[in-house]
């Protein structure tokens, strides 16, 4: 009861976003009643409004706390990048680009859960500083997005020629017919990557949720090794006196 007049929802969160994905619920559930019980009814609601989060949300989550030194790398060298944009410098943008690049692959690999969507936010989170901090914060319930215009390298120079205007209308032509084009197979794609992604999401949880289930019951079996090796002896040391 004392401690529960002491903790804020802030606390609760990182404890609950610390967990595996399978113990959310019970674990929200639980402190949500606990709250309630020791008469803080708006930090249970709070509590209970947490949202369970996805599996890529969770292994970004975890980066966050099993690797904080490599995700700080990455995040320290978004300012960097933003920075070079605002100052249109070329050399720098490139150089941070590659690193970006290098980083967020470096962090895809060490998540306990990898796929589109967890390199998708590492993304986010070098372009704005918002995702940023919710990234460092390891409390996603849902994967992030940046749809605005992202750092990137840019020309130093324009063409010296400007083009006619029959060139003009080839290439605008042209540019549309490889838009429409572009368009309708990133559309068919991410459709297929979107349900791609959602059937691997729900087998990790299946994985993960046997291997738990496997780790209790082998923890079981030890336990009835156990007894029946005491068992054994026990046995054996009465047959021992039954001879006598």
């Amino acid at each position: 009861m004392g401690y529960l007049s002491r903790v804020d929802l802030d606390e609760i969160a990182d404890r609950l976003y610390g967990l595996d994905v399978s113990d959310f619920i019970a674990a929200r559930e639980a402190e949500a009643r606990a709250a309630k019980q020791a008469g803080r009814g708006d930090l249970a609601r709070q509590v209970a409004a947490l949202r369970k989060p996805t599996v890529a949300a969770w292994a970004v989550n975890q980066l966050s706390r099993r690797h904080p030194d490599e995700l700080a790398e990455l995040l320290d060298l978004g300012e960097e990048l933003r920075a070079a944009w605002a100052a249109q410098d070329a050399d720098a943008l490139a150089e941070l680009t590659a690193r970006r690049a290098r980083l967020s692959q470096r962090l895809v690999r060490l998540a306990p859960s990898s796929g589109a969507e967890v390199e998708q936010t590492l993304d986010a989170a070098t372009v704005d500083a918002d995702a940023a901090d919710q990234v460092r914060q390891g409390r996603l319930a849902r994967p992030l997005s940046y749809s605005g215009f992202a750092p990137a390298p840019f020309p130093r120079s324009r063409p010296a020629r400007k083009p006619s205007e029959e060139e003009a209308r080839a290439r605008a032509d042209r540019e549309a017919k490889e838009q429409a084009e572009a368009t309708a197979a990133y559309e068919e794609w991410r459709e297929v990557l979107a349900q791609a992604v959602q059937e691997r999401d729900e087998r990790a949880v299946k994985v993960a949720t046997l291997e738990k289930k496997l780790a209790k019951a082998r923890k079981k079996l030890a336990e009835a090794d156990q007894r029946a090796e005491v068992a054994r002896r026990e046995e054996a040391h009465a047959r021992a006196r039954l001879k006598r």
